[in-house]
């Protein structure tokens, strides 16, 4: 039983690195309602499972001369634990199509494999007046799609955050994937996106900056069908 009990507990203090990481110790113990030094033992396991790693938290003013605090976030095996979409074959599949086709057609498929999710949320994501509520609207299907997204505000914007990639190994070696999501999202917002960071590239989190002002735009032609984004 015990061991069951620190399996649910490991994969709580997992996905708490997934949504918001990197991320203390002391918030994933306030998060979670465990005591620090329980959180501790999890993380310590995790890191040296090699499913998470650590980085120093950036100093804000005159901190005196100790260590910074530590920040946990998941490393690709972690986030391994919460499911990809593609696997080995999928990637054999668009090297092929890429030697056959050429970049237009691993394009053309990552536009079709976009349009099937836009088509599922596009009158949810676009009936909000505002891009602040079309962005939350936006996070809120992607978390659905497994893309555990949450948005924040920064300036005179949002930033889309997903903090899990299921097609991340995928879209290391195919970029295409992650332009045309930036696209997507861009049409869906009726606003100019700007794609900050992405899990493909080795950061946190897949980032996305949202305009609160400034002019929209009109939705990107997809050539199948007569359809758009």
């Amino acid at each position: 039983m015990g061991g069951s009990h620190d399996g649910r507990t490991r994969l709580s203090v997992a996905r708490l690195l997934l949504e918001q990481g990197p991320i203390a110790a002391v918030a994933v113990a306030d998060a979670l309602g465990l005591s620090p030094a329980a959180v501790r033992r999890h993380l310590d396991a995790l890191v040296a499972d090699g499913e998470a790693v650590t980085r120093d938290a950036p100093r804000l003013g005159h901190r005196g001369r100790g260590r910074p605090a530590k920040l946990f976030l998941l490393t690709e095996s972690g986030r391994a634990r919460f499911g990809h979409a593609y696997d080995d074959l999928a990637i054999s599949a668009l090297r092929f199509l890429a030697e056959t086709g050429g970049d237009q057609a691993v394009r053309a498929f990552a536009e079709r494999r976009m349009l099937t999710l836009v088509d599922r949320h596009r009158a949810a994501v676009t009936a909000p007046a505002t891009p602040a509520a079309r962005a939350e609207a936006l996070a809120g299907a992607l978390t659905r799609e497994g893309y555990a997204a949450s948005t924040r505000s920064v300036g005179a914007g949002e930033q889309l955050c997903q903090h899990h990639c299921p097609v991340a190994h995928v879209a290391a070696e195919f970029p295409q994937l992650c332009e045309v999501e930036t696209a997507a999202f861009a049409a869906l917002l009726g606003t100019h996106v700007q794609r900050l960071a992405t899990i493909a590239n080795g950061d946190a989190a897949c980032t996305t900056h949202v305009p609160l002002a400034g002019p929209g735009i009109t939705a990107h032609p997809v050539p199948h069908g007569g359809k758009s984004l």
